[in-house]
């Protein structure tokens, strides 16, 4: 029975997540103690005590959720006695999430990917000014209406002016979401009401992701990246912005730029690693979110998430 490792995105965060792997198990708080020294801030104490507001910022949330995926892992490493090269078929991770899923297969340490996301996450939130970009979820959209409604919305019917709205994430089981400027997005959002599609709704987030609005975002990427060293994975990594295998540093290092502006294809992800042989997911870090996404996505398979000192326990026990 062949295991994917899938590591969650921004939306994931809450506050205190992590506090009871590093109350638990000293490898957990050896991987929190390294991301506070490589960022040079008590992150892990935001991540316990919050407040939930500075959490959610994207330079915050992106090496948190990391942290916790790592640390999650290391531990099952350390105390478990797991290894990731011969027990993992493949690793993918949701939009940041990827960081941390090259992370675990070693292409990146974990000060590095906490660097990084630092990073991007700053570059995502500096790419537009604050309230012209926005993102929404459409439920009951599947990827192709999806783009149809982003494409008529794109004009402003006023001035005839184009704006940016398309799919930023193709999550699967018919939840689309949109990025781009703002008012094209909630153009988006009453054109997909009067399509009929069941939900249509904005999301809290600070800004466009995933949109050709984080164009200096990717370049930011581009220039970080091009002098990070990158080690070959372990294990291979199916890429968001392809929904196929990468294993070479250069191609990995290219796909992480292009993942910035780019859909985050995940429903085509999963399907990819189940044509592969996977018949079992579990979801490493904080929440539920990839595995509820997994039911729809690939309902013959098991799934499962592995965020808590009870789960990991669970987890070593089936293998």
């Amino acid at each position: 029975m062949a295991l994917a490792f899938v590591f969650p995105g921004q939306g994931s965060q809450a506050v205190g997540m992590g506090r009871d792997l590093a109350a638990a198990f000293a490898p957990a708080r050896e991987v929190f103690q390294e991301v506070d020294e490589a960022l040079k801030q008590h992150l892990s104490r935001l991540m316990w005590e919050g407040p939930p507001e500075e959490l959610t910022l994207t330079a915050n949330a992106q090496p948190a959720l990391m942290a916790v995926s790592l640390a999650v892992l290391r531990v099952l490493v350390r105390e478990g006695g797991f290894d990731l090269a011969s027990k993992v078929a493949l690793v993918a991770g949701h939009s940041l999430g990827e960081y941390s899923a090259l992370t675990a297969a070693g292409a990146f340490d974990v000060p590095t990917a906490a660097r990084l996301l630092r990073l991007r996450g700053d570059a995502m939130q500096k790419a537009t000014p604050p309230g012209t970009g926005a993102m929404a979820a459409l439920l009951g959209a599947e990827l192709e209406q999806a783009r149809s409604i982003c494409e008529a919305a794109a004009t402003d019917p006023e001035t005839g002016a184009k704006e940016i709205v398309q799919a930023a994430n193709d999550n699967g089981g018919g939840q689309v979401v949109i990025s781009g400027h703002k008012a094209a997005v909630e153009r988006a959002i009453e054109a997909a009401k009067a399509a009929g599609v069941k939900r249509a709704m904005l999301l809290p987030v600070s800004a466009p992701f995933h949109s050709a609005l984080m164009a200096p975002a990717a370049d930011a990427m581009a220039e970080a990246l091009a002098e990070t060293a990158i080690a070959t994975p372990v294990v291979p990594v199916v890429a968001n912005v392809t929904a196929a295998k990468a294993t070479e540093p250069a191609e990995i290092r290219r796909l992480l730029v292009e993942q910035v502006t780019g859909n985050v294809r995940w429903r085509e992800c999963v399907a990819a690693m189940a044509g592969m042989g996977v018949t079992r997911f579990a979801e490493i870090g904080a929440g539920r979110v990839l595995t509820g996404l997994m039911k729809r996505n690939a309902p013959e398979a098991e799934a499962g998430a592995i965020g808590t000192p009870t789960d990991i326990e669970a987890f070593l026990k089936t293998l």
